[in-house]
């Protein structure tokens, strides 16, 4: 996902995201430790994700609480 199509989304619809891409990245852990992954890199990608999605989560949230101040 590239960062504009994340900026898109709302604040429910991002944690629903991130919740999938933690589970994700558990499972590829998983994977991992029990050598049934050969390609270890999806895991970097998926972290990359993660910290894509608390990034405009974060952004969102500062700008929702500036709003209601």
């Amino acid at each position: 996902m590239k960062i504009t199509e994340i900026k898109k989304l709302d604040i429910a619809k991002l944690t629903e995201t991130l919740t999938e891409l933690r589970t994700k990245s558990r499972d590829l852990r998983f994977s991992i430790a029990n050598n049934q992954l050969k390609a270890v890199r999806n895991l970097r990608a998926n972290k990359k994700e993660i910290a894509k999605v608390l990034t405009v989560l974060n952004e969102k949230r500062k700008e929702s609480e500036n709003k209601s101040k």
